[in-house]
């Protein structure tokens, strides 16, 4: 039996703003750091608003470079829904790449991998489809923000 293939359709662009690193230090498995989530945009055909100041990115870079993504935020959409997002990912590449990345370089981000799963729930029946779907991530890091392109998986 042949199962359907699913699609991605697109959602929206995710640009958030983020605060200076937090740096932990070390901790059980790795270098662990928080990145405060300040605000941002959130453009598209089936979600638009802005992101909330509230939340974070709770990272953990491994000894080989590869970067766990663990993000927890809000945004509200032009409509005045509020609709969570957990956002859970990877991110690695080139040791010079992912250096470039880290000084906040304009780097393109296909020479580097960011990608993430995305959860996002909310109690308005407008959006009540987003608690009902999976999506999926790609991104991109710069000095102060994040650029996610968010699909839904149908």
């Amino acid at each position: 039996m042949l199962l359907p293939r699913p699609t991605l359709t697109h959602v929206c662009q995710l640009n958030v703003d983020l605060d200076p690193i937090l740096e932990m230090g070390a901790g059980r498995a790795g270098k662990r750091r928080i990145i405060p989530i300040i605000g941002g945009q959130v453009t598209g055909e089936r979600l638009s608003g802005h992101l909330l100041n509230l939340g974070a990115d709770w990272q953990t870079i491994f000894h080989n470079g590869l970067a766990e993504l663990d993000t927890r935020y809000a945004m509200e959409t032009n409509d005045g829904a509020i609709i969570e997002i957990t956002n859970y990912g990877y991110r690695h590449g080139p040791t010079e790449i992912l250096d470039a990345v880290a000084r906040g370089d304009d780097v393109d981000p296909s020479s580097y991998y960011m990608r993430t799963h995305a959860r996002l729930e909310t109690g308005d029946a407008r959006y009540d489809w987003v608690n009902r779907m999976l999506f999926v991530g790609v991104g991109a890091r710069m000095k102060q923000s994040v650029l996610v392109d968010l699909y839904a998986m149908e």
